[in-house]
Parts: structure tokens; sequence; C-alpha cells
């Protein structure tokens, strides 16, 4: 054998040797409990635990324009209904609810201009099956929003068709 072949034969040796001996036993890896998260077997479900009734699967069979808001229309609802605007709806709905907020301007279509009356002539009950379950590029709001978040919300829409005919009003007599 060369001098070369040697040296690496022992080389080689030394790095197995000092894998063995700090403790690199990549075998043990595979016991982890994270690469084995479902070993326990479940325990049993006892029958009806699962609502199969009422929720949101009430809401899908429900007539939608049939549908009343539950939450009166008040100052109180439509203060509401603006605080839950800003939360969710004025990044894409605007300021001024006129589908101009800062993330809807790179959508196509833009978002709705919910003063318009192709959204203020819909129910309250199709408004809020659209705003719970989604429609279009609009996301479902149905597990981020409460019901009667959305119902105020709702409440605070309707206080834009107000303010739009109350200005319509004041243009035609100018």
């Amino acid at each position: 054998m060369t001098k070369t072949t040697c040296l690496h034969c022992l080389q080689a040796v030394t790095v197995t040797c000092l894998c063995i001996l700090s403790g690199c036993d990549y075998g043990r890896f595979k016991d982890q409990p994270s690469l084995r998260p479902y070993e326990i077997a479940f325990p049993d479900m006892p029958a009806e635990v699962i609502p199969i009734t009422g929720g949101l699967q009430m809401l899908i069979e429900t007539d939608r324009k049939g549908m009343q808001n539950p939450i009166s229309y008040s100052e109180e609802s439509v203060r509401q209904g603006a605080v839950k605007y800003g939360y969710y709806c004025i990044m894409c709905h605007g300021a001024n609810a006129d589908g101009n907020g800062t993330v809807g301007q790179s959508f196509s279509p833009l978002p709705t201009n919910l003063k318009e009356p192709a959204v203020q002539n819909q129910s309250d009950g199709e408004l809020f099956y659209k705003i719970t379950f989604g429609f279009n590029r609009h996301p479902p709001l149905a597990q981020t929003v409460a019901a009667t978040g959305r119902w105020d919300i709702i409440n605070f829409l309707r206080s834009l068709r107000k303010e739009r005919s109350s200005l319509d009003s004041k243009r035609a007599g100018n």
C-alpha cells in the first residue's frame, strides 16, 4: 500500500471512531415522538356528538331572501358595524365603501361599491349569506366574524344607503 492510501484509510477510521464516540447515533432519530404522532389510538366518539343539523348547515338550507336581521337597526348597531367594517372590510372596499381600498386595488375586477343599488337592493339575508360563505373573490367570513358582527356590518351598510339617498336629494335640490 502506498503512503497516501494508508493515510486515507487512517483518516476514515479516525472520522468513524469520532462519530461513534461523539454520540452521532442517527438511527435513534426515527424513534422521536414527533415522527409518530398518531401511534396512540383515539378513543371512540360517543354517538351523536358531532351535530349534523343547526349551525352553518341550517343557514345553507335557509331561504336567503326571507332571512330577517335579528339585530334591530340602531345607532349602536351601526356604530358596531362601522367598527367591524374597519377591521374586516375596509382594506378591500375602502374607507368610503366605494371599492377603492388599498388591498382591493390589486384585484381585477375591483371590489364592489357597497353604496350602489346592486348591493343595497339585496335583502339582509342575501348580504348575510354572501358575507358568511363568500362569493367570487370575496372571502368567507363565517369563521372570522361572529354572526352578530356580520348583522351589525349589514346595518352599517344600510346606513350608507341612507347617506347616499340624502346626498342624492341634496344634489337634486341644488
